[in-house]
């Protein structure tokens, strides 16, 4: 059975984010006022062939932990949404 998964891609809390930084800036330049911290990140679609969703979190996980995120500079979320073609 397919799954769709979502993995979110952040920096960690006190690492450098040159990209939230531009993106805080750049939001106080365009008026927004009141945002505080920014952190960009990643989201990351997979199609995970699974026999349940135990099995697609476990193997999104192990994907995360070996190249889609780094696990020095990065955390990461893993969820698994519905199976494919069924919407979220």
């Amino acid at each position: 059975m397919a799954f769709n998964v979502e993995v979110r891609v952040v920096p960690r809390r006190g690492i450098l984010d040159p990209q939230g930084k531009a993106v805080q800036g750049a939001l106080s330049t365009l008026g927004f006022g009141g945002v505080g911290e920014v952190h960009v990140g990643r989201l990351v679609r997979l199609e995970i062939d699974a026999r349940s969703a135990e099995e697609a979190q476990e193997r999104a996980v192990s994907m995360c932990r070996q190249l889609l995120a780094n696990p020095v500079t990065e955390d990461f979320e893993v969820e698994v949404l519905q199976g494919a073609g069924s919407g979220r």
